[in-house]
């Protein structure tokens, strides 16, 4: 059974940063594509990041490039996202989703359909 836990999100004021933690059981992270997306009220889920396979390559949407950094620490099991200069337009429920194969490309990685598994997600607002 595998179980993903997001947790670190919170109400911050534009400019700040915060740090989520995604913690997997019943997958190793690099045995797979693992991907932040988020949603915000009234919009559909959106790509922002993922990392795939042993290697650890890495995919980002345009809207957080230079902002958002997705990292995974394998002796934890865990992904993270550590997003600076957030913006209002940040604010979204962030999910962790894991991957039941490696994608090495970002037109699979991007999609949310690409998930098979999901956490329950995590709330982050972004006061101006």
């Amino acid at each position: 059974q595998v179980q993903l836990v997001e947790s670190g999100g919170g109400l911050v004021q534009a400019g700040d940063s915060l740090r989520l933690s995604c913690a997997a059981s019943g997958r190793t992270l690099t045995s797979s594509t693992m991907g932040w997306f988020r949603q915000a009220p009234g919009k559909g889920r959106e790509f922002v990041a993922a990392i795939s396979g042993p290697a650890g390559t890495k995919y980002s949407a345009d809207s957080v490039k230079g902002r958002f950094t997705i990292s995974r620490d394998n002796a934890l099991n865990t992904m993270y996202l550590q997003m600076d200069s957030l913006k209002p337009e940040d604010t979204a429920v962030y999910y962790c989703a894991a991957a039941r194969t490696i994608y090495y490309a970002a037109t699979y990685a991007s999609r949310p359909d690409s998930y098979f598994y999901w956490g329950q997600g995590t709330q982050v607002t972004v006061s101006s």
